[in-house]
C-alpha cells in the first residue's frame, strides 16, 4: 500500500478518528471517540470509521448484548402483585386452605389457571380434592409470604433500571410469561486501529482546511487556487445505485412496437371478451375443433353470449363451414350452429383483431399489427401461462407473396437482435401455405411463432380479394431468450434483485 497516497486521500474526519484512536490506545467505542475528538455527532464518527475500514486502516468489532425491560403485564404485576403471590396471601387469610371457588376474590378469571400453575411449580401450594378442589399452602409457601421471590426482585430491578443485562437463567420464568418482559438485542461497536493504520499515524499528517467537493462557487471565486483539493480515491467502495426504469417486459414491448412502427405498420387493438363467432368461426376453425372445448378455452359466465349483429357475414360464414360457400373449398361438412357462435369467451389469440380490421377495411393496402394479452386454459409451469402476450401482424397488398412475408419477419427479428433466422413448413388452421419461424440462440434453433397466408375461407367472406400475409409470435418466449430466463414465471415474479440488475434492451 502507498502510505503517502493513502494519507492524501484521507478526509478531515478520517484523520480526526485516527488521531483520537491513537490518544485512546488504539481501541475505543464510537461514543468515546465522539467525546474525546473534535466531532459534533456520533454519525460523523461512524461514517469516517466506515471509510477507514474500507481502506483497511481500522477494524470494526461488533458486539451483541441482550437487554431487558418491563412490558405491559410486568408493570401490572408490580402494581398488583404476581397472580400466585395474591393467591398465596388469600390462602394465608383463610388459615392456609381455600377452595378454587374463592380465587376470583383476588384474581381475574384469566389469571386463575396461571396462579395455580405457578403455585405448584414453585412448591408454594398443593392441590387436594374432596367434593371440590382445594389449594393448601406448604411450608415453602409460608416462607414466601414474608420475602420477595426472585421474580419479584427482578421486576423491581427492571422498574429501577430500564434496558439492562440480566442472567438469562434468572429471568427464564418471567420470559415464559406473555408480555411481562421485553427482550431486545443491542449491537455495539468498537473501532480498532490496524497495523496499516498504525503505519499511517507513524508517518504523520496534519489536519488542514481542504476542498472535498468542487462546486461552481469554488470555481467562480477562485478558491481552488488557494486551498488544497483532496484527491478522490476512484477505487474506494461505493454503494450501487439503482435508478427507476421500465420493467424488462415493458421495455421489450416498447421496442417491438417501435420496430413495427418504423417498418410502416399501424397498431390496432381489440377487446379481451369476444364471441366464438369472431374468435373462431370467421377464422374457419371448425365448431367441433378440440381447442374449443372447455378444457382449452376460457368461456365467460357473464356475459354468457354475445349477439352476432353482422347477419350477412353470419350467413356467409355458415355456408363456408357447411359446404365452402362461394369459395373453392368444400367446407367442414356439418350443420353450422349460430348458438355456438354466440358463446362469449376470453380471446385465445389477437388474430381476432386482425380479421375484424380486414372486415372493416377490405380494400388494400394495409399493414397493421397488434400486441396484446390472450387467454387459454393452461396449467402454469416453466413454459406455460394461462395469460400471455401475442404479437400479431398482417400485410394486405395486391401483389404480396410468400417471399415478402419471409422478408418482413427476417427484418423484424434482425432488429430485435437475432442474426440467424430460418423458416420451416408448418400447419395452422387458418393459413395455407404456413411456416414456423426459428432463430439460432445459444447454439440451438428455437421456434418462436407461426406465419402464413390467410386461406380463402378466411378472407373471401369478409370481402378481401387479395392475399394477406399473417403471423403470430409469442412475446414471453422471445423475452426468455433475450433475458436468459429458463422459467416463464420469472418474468412476472417481482424479484427486486433481478429487476435492479437487468439492463435495458
Amino acid at each position: 500500500m502507498d502510505i503517502d497516497k493513502t494519507i492524501k486521500e484521507l478526509s478531515q474526519n478520517e484523520k480526526k478518528v485516527l488521531l483520537t484512536l491513537k490518544k485512546l490506545n488504539g481501541k475505543s467505542a464510537p461514543q468515546d471517540i465522539l467525546e474525546n475528538g473534535d466531532f459534533n455527532q456520533e454519525v460523523e464518527v461512524m461514517n469516517a470509521s466506515s471509510w477507514l475500514h474500507s481502506k483497511k486502516l481500522v477494524g470494526i468489532e461488533e458486539h451483541i448484548k441482550t437487554v431487558y425491560s418491563l412490558d405491559k403485564e410486568g408493570k401490572r404485576f408490580l402494581e398488583k402483585g404476581l397472580p400466585e403471590k395474591r393467591a398465596l396471601k388469600l390462602m394465608a387469610e383463610k388459615e392456609g386452605i381455600i377452595s378454587l371457588k374463592d380465587l376470583p376474590r383476588s384474581l381475574e378469571k384469566g389469571e386463575i389457571p396461571i396462579a395455580i400453575g405457578w403455585l405448584k411449580k414453585k412448591g408454594w401450594a398443593t392441590i387436594k380434592k374432596d367434593k371440590e378442589t382445594f389449594l393448601e399452602i406448604t411450608e415453602e409457601g409460608k416462607n414466601a409470604l414474608s420475602e420477595l421471590s426472585e421474580d419479584e426482585k427482578i421486576l423491581q430491578l427492571l422498574k429501577e433500571n430500564d434496558n439492562i443485562e440480566i442472567d438469562k437463567d434468572k429471568i427464564k420464568s418471567l420470559l415464559s410469561r406473555k408480555k411481562v418482559i421485553k427482550e431486545k438485542d443491542i449491537v455495539t461497536s468498537t473501532i480498532v486501529l490496524t497495523e496499516v493504520g498504525v503505519k499511517v499515524l507513524k508517518k504523520g499528517f496534519e489536519i488542514k482546511d481542504e476542498i472535498s467537493q468542487v462546486t461552481s462557487s469554488i470555481i467562480k471565486n477562485n478558491k481552488w487556487k488557494h486551498n488544497i483539493i483532496r484527491p478522490y480515491d476512484i477505487n474506494a467502495f461505493a454503494p450501487a445505485v439503482y435508478g427507476g426504469k421500465p420493467h424488462p417486459l415493458v421495455d421489450l414491448i416498447s421496442k417491438i412496437r417501435q420496430i413495427f412502427l418504423e417498418m410502416g405498420f399501424q397498431e390496432i387493438q381489440g377487446d379481451f371478451v369476444e364471441s366464438c363467432f369472431w374468435n373462431m368461426d370467421v377464422l374457419f376453425i371448425p365448431q367441433d375443433h378440440p381447442a374449443r372445448e372447455m378444457q382449452d378455452t376460457l368461456y365467460c359466465k357473464t356475459p354468457s353470449k354475445i349477439k352476432i349483429e353482422e347477419k350477412q357475414l353470419l350467413d356467409e360464414i355458415a355456408r363456408v363451414h357447411e359446404n365452402g360457400g362461394s369459395t373453392s373449398s368444400t367446407g367442414w361438412g356439418y350443420k353450422f350452429s349460430e348458438k355456438e357462435g354466440e358463446r362469449a369467451l376470453l380471446r385465445t389469440h389477437t388474430t381476432v383483431n386482425t380479421i375484424r380490421y380486414l372486415y372493416n377495411n377490405p380494400k388494400p393496402p394495409s399493414k397493421v399489427f397488434s400486441l396484446g394479452r390472450v387467454f387459454r386454459k393452461e396449467s402454469i409451469d416453466a413454459t406455460h401461462l394461462p395469460e400471455f402476450y401475442q404479437i400479431e401482424g398482417i400485410v394486405h397488398e395486391v401483389d404480396t407473396n410468400f417471399r415478402q412475408l419471409i422478408g418482413v419477419l427476417k427484418e423484424f427479428y434482425r432488429k430485435i437482435g437475432f442474426e440467424k433466422i430460418r423458416f420451416r413448413p408448418g400447419y395452422f388452421p387458418y393459413t395455407e401455405p404456413s411456416m414456423e419461424v426459428e432463430v439460432f440462440w445459444n447454439n440451438e434453433w428455437m421456434e418462436l411463432g407461426g406465419s402464413g397466408i390467410f386461406r380463402p375461407e378466411v378472407t373471401e367472406p369478409v370481402g378481401v380479394k387479395n392475399p394477406v400475409l399473417a403471423w403470430g409470435l409469442g412475446l414471453e418466449r422471445l423475452a426468455m431468450l433475450k433475458f436468459g430466463v429458463t422459467d416463464i414465471r420469472s418474468l412476472y415474479i417481482s424479484d427486486v434483485g433481478w429487476l435492479r440488475k437487468k439492463s435495458l434492451i
